[in-house]
């Protein structure tokens, strides 16, 4: 009970046996939880066909309806909590994320001190590939916008291959995280380091997708503009440190 990858998926049938299949094959018994909210395409269902090959190991929290990233990942944050694990881990189903790259969060988090590790694109030894050039344009233009805005001094502020050690999570109250598309992964991270908490960049090489559809759209990017926006207000003008802390954490 010391490590859960956290899967949100939705239509991802194409890619969510492969995927679990190089999880479990990693050391260190990493267990899955998947996060479906109501895959037409049956994702659900294969999951629930795997869970008689990896029992114990693999767990399914199914929602109604396309919720949205950001509530995905607090759902399976609650989960993980409530189930005692000690590091928890967010990637995406589509082998953007190298599965084998678990491990090397895993070890900045247990052994190098670090309270949430970031699987980051823009620090040396990371790179993107099979990426076009208006989706690098728009990652890296966006990770440079949200440091000049908040000042957080983290260089890939929008990804999404991370891992949280317990502590971190346990001391972030979900109900003022107001954000669930590609602002989401910014204010958890400005909420990180707003409680105080260590973080370490650990260079990946993130790779576009090559089965099922990206789930990128305009709504997402505006969210992620004015949500850079409204973050910096609200750790300006008002205290942001002590809404976002966990009331049973207790506030400065």
């Amino acid at each position: 009970m010391d490590k859960i990858v956290i899967i949100p998926t939705y239509n991802e049938k194409e890619n969510i046996e492969s995927i679990l299949k190089a999880v479990f094959e990693l050391e260190g018994d990493f267990h899955v939880l998947i996060v479906d909210d109501g895959s037409p395409d049956g994702t659900a269902d294969i999951v629930r066909m795997l869970q008689q090959t990896y029992t114990g190991r693999l767990f399914l929290e199914e929602r109604q309806g396309k919720l949205g990233l950001g509530t995905a990942y607090i759902h399976g944050f609650k989960w993980s909590l409530r189930n005692g694990y000690g590091f928890i881990f967010e990637m995406d189903a589509d082998f953007s994320h190298n599965p084998k790259d678990l491990i090397r969060l895993y070890d900045a988090c247990k052994n190098q001190g670090a309270d949430v590790a970031i699987g980051s694109r823009y620090v040396k030894g990371g790179g993107v590939i099979n990426w076009p050039a208006d989706r690098i344009a728009l990652s890296k233009g966006g990770s440079l916008y949200t440091r000049i805005i908040t000042w957080m001094p983290v260089k890939d502020p929008t990804a999404g291959f991370m891992c949280y050690t317990a502590k971190v999570l346990e001391n972030i109250d979900f109900d003022s995280i107001t954000f669930v598309g590609y602002a989401f992964q910014i204010e958890m991270k400005f909420a990180s380091w707003k409680l105080g908490f260590k973080i370490k960049e650990v260079p990946i090489i993130f790779q576009d997708r090559t089965k099922g559809q990206s789930k990128m759209n305009k709504g997402i990017v505006k969210e992620g503009i004015l949500g850079v926006l409204n973050l910096r207000w609200q750790s300006l003008f008002k205290n942001y440190r002590r809404r976002v802390r966990t009331k049973v954490a207790g506030s400065e």
